[in-house]
């Protein structure tokens, strides 16, 4: 098995790389998808809301959470009645009535 020995030409040789593994680094970064969000989509709140008995008309996000335990609540308004909505929160395509 090969041994990595530094000596003082070996160092200098290392800290001529570093920037260069630096900026490579920083590619790699910026190529990654930066925010992972829920993937629980408007189709499984709206699949919620028709099973507590809400024909959904209008769906929007109220608050989005990105990150690895990401979630996403939208706010589902019901054809039956004007005034009514539910708040649906969904983590990784799975989704609760809040209210």
């Amino acid at each position: 098995m090969p041994t990595l020995r530094i000596s003082g030409r070996g160092c200098r040789r290392l800290s001529a790389l570093a920037p260069a593994l630096v900026a490579a680094a920083m590619l790699v970064a910026l190529l990654m998808p930066r925010v992972v969000l829920a993937s629980g989509g408007q189709a499984e709140a709206r699949a919620v809301a028709l099973t507590a008995n809400c024909a959904a008309t209008k769906i929007e996000i109220m608050r989005q959470t990105p990150g690895q335990g990401g979630e996403t609540v939208y706010k589902v308004s019901c054809s039956d009645f004007k005034e009514m909505f539910l708040l649906i929160q969904c983590r990784q395509r799975q989704c609760v009535v809040l209210r």
